[in-house]
């Protein structure tokens, strides 16, 4: 019985977080397709450089993508270090727009990591009053997570809300610019 109450006092509880960001210039419909590909997050997420699909179909629930990345260590020493991970794909729902992905293995220090990602479209008053129904779009982060060693609850949740600000302004920029040389053309 000791044991029992001992795992339940030192048992630390998960993480829990959420990010949000709102894009102003592009609709749920336009920015979604961006998330719903699994594979192409190298293309928006910080520090990842490369995105391969190592089991089952892609896009489909239950297939797993390995990613890799870079990082100049902050020791100053010269070696740069690869950081990998392996994900898995837990839901994806075009109708609303979300996607939800689980760590599976890496070496990046996160145990029990779920991420679900929401693109819901802006309903704001301002949006309504204005008669922009479908006008701009909000993306929603949410993780749960065992706590990471060498880090606090609230350094992750800043390091979620800064790659999360990065990635919607790298995909509006890369939208913004194919609806301006469709314009042009």
């Amino acid at each position: 019985m000791y044991s029992f109450y001992m795992q339940i006092i030192y048992k630390e509880e998960k993480w829990k977080g959420k990010a949000c960001t709102t894009l102003k210039d592009l609709t749920a419909e336009e920015l979604w397709p961006l998330f719903e590909d699994f594979l192409s997050i190298h293309k928006w997420l910080p520090g990842v450089d490369a995105c391969t699909l190592v089991e089952g179909v892609s896009g489909e629930p239950g297939c797993v993508r390995y990613c890799t990345g870079t990082a100049v260590p902050t020791d100053g020493s010269d070696d740069t270090l690869t950081s990998w991970v392996k994900e898995k794909l837990l839901l994806i729902d075009p109708v609303e727009r979300c996607i939800s992905y689980e760590v599976i293995e890496g070496n990046v220090g996160f145990e029990s990591y779920i991420a679900t990602i929401k693109v819901l479209s802006d309903s704001s008053e301002d949006a309504q009053e204005n008669g922009d129904d479908h006008k701009g779009s909000t993306v929603e982060w949410s993780y749960v997570v065992n706590p990471v060693p060498g880090w606090k609850s609230e350094d992750l949740a800043s390091y979620i809300d800064s790659i999360l600000q990065t990635m919607a302004k790298r995909m509006e920029e890369a939208l913004l610019q194919t609806k301006i040389i469709v314009l042009d053309n």
